[in-house]
């Protein structure tokens, strides 16, 4: 486990420098497969750096995805340390075995995509909002499976090639809740309500109704 989390760390240093390669990740596992592991809810925590290294916003994020086969939709509900709420609704389809497309508010035509091994990169433009206007910018970005529960993201964001900030990411998911919805309908309720476990739920629930008073 640190050997593997030594490597990452060179690689991000490596990526810093304009050097990454995906190639690089392509015997890289666990294997990533995006619709597997954005289906479902999970939880992330990022944060936003300006070219001097400086945090200028923190975030968390409630994140659902859904797949239909063909199409992977995913809802991410934004939450900044200033109290500001966003919503953003990614649309991803596969264009290849290894390839894929995305569209979302702000992003400027379509977000290029493509997995090998344990990571993603993305490459797209994306309209930044800079107080009553815009400002285009490139996104480099990167995501890297650590296991079936961790994902780490970085986003180097460009503009005519200098480099003017990146985003920190990390995602978290719960995959025996996962699994336990899959499974069993009656957990969509619990999970929906934010109770960790169907035992939980049915504590509240007969706690709420005053018998335990």
């Amino acid at each position: 486990m640190m050997r593997g989390f030594l490597i990452l760390l060179a690689a991000l240093s490596v990526a810093s420098c304009g050097g990454l390669k995906l190639q690089g990740f392509e015997k890289a596992e666990p294997a990533l497969k995006l619709e597997d592991y954005f289906v479902g809810k999970m939880k992330a925590w990022g944060q936003f750096q300006d070219r001097f290294g400086r945090v200028r916003r923190r975030f968390t994020v409630d994140i659902e995805g859904k797949w239909d086969g063909k199409t992977l939709t995913l809802i991410e509900d934004f939450v900044y340390d200033d109290g500001e709420t966003e919503q953003r609704i990614w649309t991803l389809r596969k264009s290849g075995p290894q390839d894929w497309e995305g569209t979302a508010p702000g992003v400027v035509g379509i977000a290029k995509g493509r997995v090998l091994g344990n990571a993603l990169n993305w490459s797209y433009f994306f309209d930044l909002p800079i107080g009553n206007s815009t400002l285009r910018v490139k996104f480099d970005d990167w995501l890297w499976l650590q296991d079936e529960r961790v994902m780490i993201n970085r986003a180097y964001v460009s503009k005519f090639g200098f480099k003017v900030g990146e985003a920190l990411i990390f995602f978290s998911k719960d995959p025996e809740q996962q699994s336990r919805i899959d499974d069993d309908p009656s957990e969509r309720e619990t999970a929906s309500l934010g109770f960790e476990s169907r035992q939980q739920f049915l504590d509240f629930k007969t706690a709420a109704s005053g018998s335990r008073f």
